[in-house]
C-alpha cells in the first residue's frame, strides 16, 4: 500500500517541504509523519496542518494530490523510492535528487532536477526555467539521472549540466545548454536563441528545425547516422515518452562548438 498526502492548504504564502521524502519517512507512523515540520512562508508549522495522510509509507511510494503548485522542494534530496504527483507542483522538485522516481502528472516549476545526481524525473505537462541547472554561484548543474518533460519548458535548460539527458518535447526557451559541460540534452519542438552558448563537451539534439540559428562559434563537422540514438531513443520508448520513431534512424549533420571553449561540444541537426 502506498502513502497518500492529499494537500488541502488554502494559500498563497509557499510552503516548502524540503527533506521529506520517501526514505526519510519509511519507518515512520502516519502520527509521526503528519509531525514532520514544513515551512508555510518563514514559519515552521507541521505536515499535517496542509496535508491530510493515510495510507502505508514502508514500500517508500508516495501519491499526491491537489493544487500543489504552491509547494516547493517535493522529492528534494531523495534517494530511493517514487513519487506520483496528480496535478500541477510547484519549484525544485527533485532537487538534487540521487535516485529514486518521480513524476508528475501535470505541470510543474522553476528548477525541476536543479543540481541532480541521479534518479528519473518525468513530467508530462510543462515546466519553467532552469531545468536540470546549477544554482546560481555553483561550478556544476546537473551531474546525473534523466529529466523528461513532455511539454514547454523555460530558458537555461541543463545550464552548466555535468552528467545526466534531458528531453524536452514541446518548445524550449533560450540558452538551453549554455555552459554546458558535458551530457545530452535532446529538444524535440521549437527552440529558443543561443542554444549551446559556452558549451566545452556535451551533445545537444534539435530534432524539429530545418535550417539551425547556431551561433557563428560553431562549425559544421559532418553528415551522419549516429549510431548511438538507436539505443536512446529505445530507452526514451521504455519510459513512454513520446516522440517520432523516424527520428531513431534518420540522418543528422554534426556542428561542433562553442569554439570560444574549446570547441568539443556536439550539435545535432536532422537533415
Amino acid at each position: 500500500m502506498t502513502l497518500t498526502l492529499a494537500y488541502r492548504g488554502k494559500t498563497s504564502i509557499p510552503v516548502e517541504i524540503e527533506g521529506i521524502t520517501p526514505e526519510a519517512v519509511r519507518g515512520d507512523s502516519l502520527d509521526a509523519i503528519r509531525q514532520h515540520e514544513i515551512f508555510h512562508g518563514n514559519r515552521k508549522i507541521s505536515l499535517g496542518e496542509m496535508f491530510d495522510v493515510s495510507g502505508d509509507p514502508s514500500d517508500a511510494r508516495w501519491e499526491m494530490s491537489g493544487d500543489l503548485s504552491g509547494v516547493h522542494w517535493i522529492g528534494a534530496h531523495m534517494k530511493e523510492g517514487e513519487i506520483h504527483i496528480h496535478g500541477p507542483a510547484g519549484r525544485h522538485i527533485g532537487s538534487e535528487m540521487r535516485g529514486g522516481q518521480i513524476h508528475v502528472h501535470g505541470d510543474a516549476g522553476d528548477w525541476v532536477g536543479g543540481e541532480m545526481h541521479g534518479g528519473l524525473i518525468h513530467v508530462r505537462g510543462r515546466a519553467g526555467h532552469l531545468i536540470g541547472a546549477a544554482y546560481r554561484g555553483s561550478s556544476r548543474g546537473m551531474t546525473g539521472g534523466v529529466i523528461l518533460i513532455e511539454g514547454d519548458a523555460g530558458n537555461e535548460i541543463g545550464h552548466t549540466m555535468r552528467r545526466g539527458w534531458i528531453c524536452i518535447g514541446g518548445r524550449s526557451g533560450d540558452t538551453a545548454g549554455f555552459n554546458m559541460i558535458a551530457g545530452s540534452i535532446f529538444l524535440f519542438g521549437e527552440t529558443g536563441i543561443r542554444y549551446g552558448a559556452g558549451m566545452r563537451r556535451g551533445t545537444i539534439g534539435l530534432f524539429d528545425i530545418d535550417e539551425p540559428n547556431l551561433l557563428p562559434t560553431f562549425r559544421h563537422a559532418c553528415r551522419f547516422r549516429p549510431p548511438i540514438l538507436p539505443l536512446m531513443f529505445a530507452d526514451l520508448r521504455h519510459h513512454t515518452f513520446p516522440f517520432e520513431p523516424s527520428l531513431a534512424t534518420a540522418t543528422y549533420d554534426l556542428y561542433h562548438g562553442d569554439m570560444l571553449d574549446g570547441g568539443r561540444g556536439e550539435v545535432l541537426v536532422r537533415c
